[in-house]
């Protein structure tokens, strides 16, 4: 029964391991096949080069080489959306705990991890197994409870690692830290470690190191003498406070004598209480090579700070800072009024920034310490004035660096201070962000320091006008640094103007003092960005300026006329101002693009267009005008030539349709009109009224007095005809006597020849007949072709003669005599009945006493025709013209013969 019951049991296991087998291998090929369609329906299979695409918390960038997860919360590592192509991560400031075997396994290409402000308290032996490349590991200000030599010991390629400010007790260093071949930085230690132990940096013995630090507690309990005695680095860092055991420092200096390094720190040497002691802790020091020594926060009484530059005096060290320091005085010194114990300091640089006391300058009441140095920076001091004292002991100061105090006129420049022959080395003196207001205190300061060449006076409260007069400056001064002042355009005429280099930035000027910048002869850089200025003057002439800021003005004009007196200028930065995109501006660009000789540093994007309006904001590389548009000369040989053009054209077209001889007739018509309304003022009688006005040429003459006039005035009922022969007024102006005549007559006949349309007075009375249908209901024009015609070959000026021939019904003068009764019959019939209107002056029988026999009559007859237009005028002969003045004078004759 029992085996029955064993055989039913591994049954049952069996089964449900198969069972669980199978349900294994359903979900891998469930996660495979959702795996492959993923892969198949991807749009792309290319990493994304900002931020991932699935949503994760961090920002992936630099075609998938980066990771950003700074700040994001994080608990722990997002390693499923990183892609393997990583190469850097940041992960510092988030919330993680451990780091796990699986967090950076997939990334072997990775080289940079930081981890640093984290809860890391834990790393797992093989949580860095797959990243060998790793060259820069940041761990600092984590929780962790030991050094993770295990974990690192695959990293071979560290360069830089960073573990320091952790909770672990000791800072013994296994011995798999000697294989650190290729490390150059390392910082280790924390806040519990207590103390150091001769074998602590055994494993590091053999490997030469750019930088090193140790991190200690600020309750040092132990240092074992050699502690530090192995380490070979060119920089030192100790951060740890010695106030329970001062003699740890005299240890450690001997550990690092008869070494060079490049920097020498200690933070907090002091941190909680000044020393009180009597034996010197700085013996060390003479046997030390080093460049810079610093000192970091901590405590400085006056004592301390003797000992230090009592040392100081006899050793290599040729750079000290002083930064943060809270100093005090001591109260066991006391002043006998003997000379400073500190005579012999020199050092090429010294700092001294950010002092809680301004009394850290004459820290043994004088000011002795200070002459041999060469650079003196004294910045964040708060200092307010300077006792005459002071310039007289800073005579070995090369460069005077005393920025970001609270220095004023009166401070700076005491009149009861004698100033000749102080400071006779100083070449630089930067004065900046202070609260000086005066240029004529400035200028009276400095003017005694002989060699100086830069000054630097930016950040203050200069540029007013009535503290900007009668300023006189060292001749030396070559450089200028004047920015984020409140200038105004007077006060220009009170700077230096031996200056090569001037920087007027951010000065809230509006104007360009022209009469400044022509002393200014040897200006070669020039800095005006930042201000208000509103136009660039045209004169202004600088012929050793190379390069020009005028970036975040207020103009809106250039030119290539701008900087044509700059003739060195090569380097130019104008952008951000509001220009004016026309086409000034344009050549302006085009000039200086296709000669190369000016270099717009800031160009194309900081150029755009503010006016006009439809052009805002567009980026000025991308305006370009028409050749038409901005070319002078282009528009003046355009308009020149076009003009031209048109004056030949209206001349042709003149030439063509005659337009002289309708001018002249207009003129002709206008004045006839005006001696008429004259006549008629003066109570001269009316004209006649005609039945018809018989319009022919001279050559046509015997054809009308033969056998026109006999049939149409011979007759029964006879017609009143009038023709320039007989009814012209003698003494009337031809030109009054035609129009007189043809507005007098109910009709006008033109007898139409080869002859009438080569006269001149003809086309006169043709053109009037027509201007009289103007305006009147009295049109009746009745044309008589004497002789055949084509209308097709008349000359252009009869265009309305032509079209009348081609539409309209008219008469022809039959050759045979068979006919001519019939051309009599139309005639008349087109006439009308012979009712006067008027009795005329002379008989029907004597006008027609010359009138010849009876003519034929022709085929063709127009009853009425239409309105006339304005013919076209012709040429007037000469001969015609002098014929018809000489029948006007000889019109005293019944019947003169005048030839048209």
């Amino acid at each position: 029964m029992c085996c029955e019951k064993v055989k039913l049991a591994k049954s049952k296991s069996n089964l449900t391991a198969r069972h669980f087998k199978t349900v294994t291998m359903i979900w891998k090929w469930i996660n495979f096949s959702a795996l492959l369609l993923g892969a198949l329906t991807s749009p792309t299979p290319s990493l994304p080069t900002t931020t991932n695409t699935d949503g994760g918390p961090c920002r992936i960038y630099n075609s998938g080489r980066s990771a950003d997860c700074v700040g994001k919360q994080l608990d722990s590592v997002p390693w499923r959306h990183f892609p393997p192509t990583l190469e850097d991560i940041d992960l510092s400031s988030n919330k993680l705990q451990a780091v796990r075997a699986d967090d950076f396994v997939r990334l072997p290409q990775l080289r940079i991890l930081k981890l640093l402000y984290n809860n890391i308290s834990h790393i797992d032996n093989d949580a860095f197994k797959n990243n060998m490349l790793l060259e820069d590991l940041d761990i600092f200000n984590n929780s962790l409870q030991e050094i993770p030599a295990t974990a690192l010991k695959p990293l071979l390629n560290l360069k830089k690692l960073s573990m320091s400010n952790n909770l672990y007790r000791h800072a013994t260093l296994a011995d798999s830290f000697s294989k650190f071949v290729k490390l150059q930085v390392l910082s280790m230690g924390g806040p519990l470690v207590m103390g150091l132990k001769k074998t602590d940096f055994q494993p590091l013995k053999n490997i030469g190191l750019q930088g090193f630090a140790i991190k200690c507690s600020s309750n040092l309990s132990y240092y074992e003498p050699g502690s530090l005695e192995v380490i070979q680095t060119r920089q030192m860092g100790f951060d740890m406070a010695i106030d329970q055991r001062p003699s740890a420092l005299h240890h450690m200096l001997r550990d690092l004598a008869n070494k060079t390094f490049s920097v020498i720190q200690f933070r907090n040497l002091f941190e909680f209480m000044y020393y009180m002691g009597e034996e010197d802790i700085f013996q060390g020091l003479e046997f030390i090579t080093v460049n810079q020594l610093i000192f970091h926060r901590g405590k400085f009484n006056e004592n301390l700070l003797r000992m230090a530059l009592m040392n100081l005096q006899v050793t290599p060290i040729k750079s000290l800072r002083l930064q943060y320091i809270d100093f005090a005085r001591s109260p066991t010194f006391v002043d006998s009024g003997a000379s400073s114990s500190i005579t012999d300091l020199a050092l090429d640089k010294l700092d001294l920034w950010y002092i809680s006391n301004p009394d850290v300058l004459r820290f043994d009441w004088r000011f002795t310490w200070l002459n041999k140095i060469k650079e003196l920076s004294i910045q964040h001091v708060y200092f307010n004035s300077v006792p005459c004292d002071a310039w007289v002991e800073m005579e070995g100061v090369e460069v005077l660096d005393v920025s970001n105090n609270r220095l004023q006129n009166e401070f700076i420049f005491n009149q009861r201070c004698d100033y000749k022959d102080v400071m006779p080395h100083l070449h630089t003196f930067n004065i900046s962000t202070n609260d000086v207001t005066s240029l004529k205190d400035l200028s009276s300061l400095t003017r005694e320091f002989q060699q100086l060449q830069i000054l630097d006076f930016s950040k203050n409260k200069l540029g007013s006008a009535e503290n900007s007069q009668d300023c006189v400056w060292q001749k030396n001064i070559t450089r200028v640094i004047a920015h984020h002042n409140q200038f105004v355009t007077e006060a220009l005429s009170c700077l230096p103007t031996t200056v090569h280099y001037l920087d007027l930035s951010n000065c809230e000027l509006d104007e360009l003092d022209m009469t400044y910048f022509k002393k200014t002869t040897n200006l070669k850089e020039l800095l005006l960005s930042g201000n208000k200025i509103k136009f660039i003057p045209s004169k202004w002439k600088s012929p050793s300026l190379q390069s020009l800021a005028l970036d975040r003005n207020s103009f809106g004009l250039i030119s290539k006329a701008s900087f044509q007196d700059m003739p060195q200028l090569s380097q130019l930065r104008a952008g951000n101002n509001p220009y004016h995109c026309t086409c000034e501006l344009h050549a302006f660009v085009q000039d200086t693009m296709s000669k190369g000789k000016v270099n717009l540093t800031d160009w194309p994007l900081n150029y755009r267009c503010y006016h006009p309006e439809a052009l805002l904001k567009t980026v000025i590389s991308k305006f370009l005008p028409g050749k038409v548009a901005c070319d002078i000369r282009l528009v003046i040989i355009i308009c020149v030539v076009t003009t031209a053009a048109v004056i030949l054209i209206l001349m042709l077209i003149c030439y063509i349709f005659d337009l002289p001889w309708y001018t002249k007739a207009t003129y002709q018509i206008i004045r006839a009109k005006y001696r008429a309304h004259k006549e008629k003022a003066a109570g001269e009688t009316g004209t006649f009224t005609y039945h018809a006005f018989i319009s022919y040429s001279h050559s046509d003459a015997d054809w009308v007095r033969d056998q026109l006039l006999p049939c149409l005035e011979s007759n029964k009922n006879s017609y009143r005809l009038c023709i320039h022969e007989r009814d012209f007024t003698p003494g009337r102006w031809i030109i009054d006597n035609i129009i007189d005549n043809i507005e007098s007559s109910r009709k006008v006949i033109f007898v139409l020849s080869r002859h009438f349309v080569n006269s001149e007075w003809c086309n006169y009375e043709l053109y009037f007949a027509q201007q009289r249908a103007v305006g009147k209901i009295f049109s009746d024009v009745i044309l008589v072709l004497k002789e055949p015609i084509d209308p097709s070959s008349l000359p252009s000026k009869y265009c309305k003669l032509k079209k009348m021939l081609s539409t309209k019904t008219y008469l022809e003068w039959p050759q045979q005599v068979s006919q001519q009764s019939f051309f009599w019959a139309q005639l008349i019939s087109v006439l009308g009945k012979p009712t006067m209107t008027r009795e005329g002056a002379h008989s029907v029988k004597s006008r027609t006493s010359s009138v010849g026999g009876v003519s034929v009559i022709g085929p063709h007859l127009e009853d009425r025709m239409p309105e006339a237009t304005t013919a076209d005028k012709g040429t007037e002969p000469e001969n015609e013209i002098i014929k018809r003045n000489n029948d006007q004078l000889s019109n005293q004759r019944q019947v003169p013969m005048v030839a048209f």
